[in-house]
């Protein structure tokens, strides 16, 4: 990396607290900071994949806030957190009573993200930078906030998070209304109205629905 991770991170980022999560806080972009406004290019001469990290997507609020208001989905249990980001949902996982919570993104920077956020809460999350899709169950529940951004990506997501379903796990999605996502695959849990920022969706509230795989 050109960049030292976590100098980066603590200056480029504020410790706020999540509107539809404020017991959860975590580094983030502001429109203060110039991250914000970087563009791909400034991105790759500083090192820096897309910093999905540094933001708080709908997907994972909603998911995370159905979490901790039922946290017997995770209490007791092995949890994996796919697409992890900035950590919001391991978190809101180890704080509803997960007996372990292993965080996973292929983005080697999440994981310095993740383990400052996981300090700021109090809590210790596992992390490995792996593409697992297709793995075998390792857990009994993994969780998943707004990963169905993406045709391909997609496509690989449904067979794998079906067959981790059929062998018992327990398969929770946090999805804002993208695209792409199985909704026919899925029974619906909950539904929120999550605040988010204009800049990146286009909105100021979007309509959030945490799902669970069917077999």
């Amino acid at each position: 990396m050109k960049t030292d991770p976590e100098a980066f991170i603590r200056a480029n980022t504020d410790v706020m607290s999540l509107p539809h999560v404020p017991e959860i806080r975590l580094h983030l972009a502001s429109e203060a900071h110039d991250l914000w406004l970087k563009t791909e290019e400034e991105l790759e001469e500083i090192g820096l994949p897309p910093p999905f990290w540094a933001f708080a997507w709908a997907g994972g609020q909603g998911l995370a806030r159905h979490i901790l208001d039922h946290p017997e989905l995770v209490e007791g249990k092995r949890v994996i957190d796919f697409a992890s980001g900035s950590g919001l949902v391991a978190i809101a996982a180890m704080k509803a009573g997960a007996a372990s919570v292993l965080a996973v993104d292929i983005d080697p920077w999440t994981q310095t993200a993740i383990r400052l956020n996981s300090a700021l809460n109090g809590v210790t999350v596992a992390f490995a930078a792996a593409d697992i899709i297709g793995d075998a169950r390792s857990a009994d529940v993994y969780l998943a906030g707004d990963v169905f951004y993406d045709k391909a990506f997609a496509d690989r997501l449904v067979p794998w998070f079906t067959a981790l379903a059929q062998t018992g796990a327990g398969v929770l999605v946090g999805d804002p209304g993208r695209a792409y996502c199985p909704r026919d695959r899925m029974q619906m849990l909950s539904t929120y109205q999550v605040p988010v920022t204009r800049a990146l969706e286009d909105s100021e509230v979007k309509k959030t629905t945490v799902w669970r795989f069917t077999a």
